[in-house]
């Protein structure tokens, strides 16, 4: 083995720990996996890197920001400290920074435990939501949709909302959509009014 492989070795196991104080930056694809809206609902897989053993996941309400520390009140009564990096991929109905990231905020966080029982994230996505849901009606600028017999406004973002039909591909053209279709919508959940920005809604599936 030449210094050089095992210098290369040695910053490999590093990375998270140093992404976590600070000094990495990620560009391409996580060691742990997709950073997309997509990769929210993945099954759990093994992380992407052999140095790292295992990924940790959190979800909950954010309570509150110091610095760079999220404080999360998870679902089941548990708590989570979630640590945010220059390492870390911030999604809230596009890709954006700590600075979107609001008390009130649903979260989920995907990252490595660090010693002091913290998550280091490597992607955090806010307020995301995958509903199978059916279009009840449809505006310029909102589809008024059921899910689960809750009545929830799908709010259309500009520049952002896209459709697929039976499968296709991605397209900003929404005029195919009809009152009385099951959908998948994809989107972020507005906690101030339950409504919902919607970043995909594919029906035809």
């Amino acid at each position: 083995m030449t210094e050089h492989t095992t210098r290369q070795g040695v910053d490999r196991r590093r990375f998270l720990t140093t992404a976590a104080l600070g000094g990495a930056t990620v560009v391409g694809a996580s060691a742990l996996g997709a950073l997309d809206a997509d990769a929210a609902f993945a099954a759990p897989t093994k992380p992407l890197d052999p140095a790292v053993k295992e990924t940790s996941f959190a979800e909950g309400r954010v309570m509150g920001r110091n610095a760079s520390m999220l404080e999360v009140a998870g679902s089941h009564g548990e708590s989570h400290r979630i640590q945010l990096t220059n390492a870390t991929s911030i999604w809230k109905v596009h890709p954006t920074t700590a600075d979107a990231i609001e008390p009130g905020d649903g979260l989920y966080a995907r990252g490595v435990r660090m010693p002091d029982g913290s998550i280091a994230a490597d992607a955090v996505w806010v307020n995301i939501v995958n509903l199978a849901c059916t279009i009840r009606g449809i505006a310029k600028d909102r589809l008024h949709l059921s899910h689960d017999d809750h009545e929830i406004v799908g709010r259309l973002v500009k520049d952002t909302t896209a459709a697929s039909y039976a499968g296709g591909a991605l397209t900003s053209d929404l005029s195919r959509l009809r009152i009385g279709q099951y959908a998948q919508v994809l989107g972020a959940w507005r906690p101030r009014d339950d409504s919902i920005d919607v970043v995909r809604v594919t029906v035809g599936h």
